[in-house]
């Protein structure tokens, strides 16, 4: 069995997901893109994350041949598949349900820069809009409104974060939840105060990696 290491990162992580709230059930997907072997390792489709073994992830190529495993890959793994094609450092990506970043998904809103920690993800969490699970229309969309930033609100659905790695893409995950729970609570007691332009662009200046992950036009 190839790429055990990365394997046994996706299944851990996977529970992870389940154990700090950020999907229930099935609900969601994680993969790890090998840049050398231009492969795609990816959680399979209807296994409960606290149930997947190792030999359950999926190996398989950009353009969706099973190369080892018996499990039915993630239906969403075209939406990980155009971050591997078309960016040079995107090398993970994960994909939740949690809970209040679905709010506003649901509302297909914008979550505004009410606290610095969004600049970990980019100057506010973007909302695209809904296309049905599971299909290319949703992977472009995605891949078109993201621009350069690290995470997304899917349309209706959910949330997406990219990374250089499983640990990255995983922390902006969790980062958009945080985020989108503070933004909840604090516009059910009132109107909360944004950061402006300047205010944000000191913190992206600070956490340093911001629009670095994303280099467009030159393929692999």
């Amino acid at each position: 069995m190839k790429y055990e290491k990365e394997r046994q990162l996706l299944v851990d992580y996977g529970k992870q997901m389940i154990e700090e709230k950020l999907t229930t059930g099935t609900g969601g997907n994680l993969s790890i893109y090998i840049r050398c072997d231009n492969v795609m390792l990816i959680t399979p489709s209807g296994i409960p994350y606290m149930e997947t073994m190792p030999e359950d992830i999926v190996l398989m190529t950009l353009d969706g041949k099973i190369l080892e495993g018996n499990r039915k890959p993630s239906s969403e793994y075209d939406m990980h598949c155009i971050f591997y094609k078309k960016t040079n450092n995107i090398n993970s990506v994960v994909h939740t349900h949690s809970e209040f970043a679905t709010v506003f998904a649901c509302l297909q809103q914008d979550i505004l820069p009410l606290h610095y920690i969004i600049g970990s993800v980019g100057k506010k969490i973007r909302c695209c809009k809904y296309e049905t699970f599971g299909t290319k229309e949703l992977a472009q969309t995605v891949f078109e409104t993201i621009r350069d930033d690290k995470g997304l609100l899917l349309g209706n659905h959910g949330t997406i974060a990219v990374g250089e790695d499983l640990a990255s893409a995983f922390s902006v995950a969790k980062d958009i939840e945080f985020i989108a729970k503070l933004y909840y609570r604090s516009l059910s007691i009132g109107k909360p105060i944004l950061l402006d332009e300047e205010q944000i662009d000191e913190v992206i200046e600070k956490f340093g990696t911001y629009g670095q992950l994303r280099t467009y036009g030159q393929g692999k």
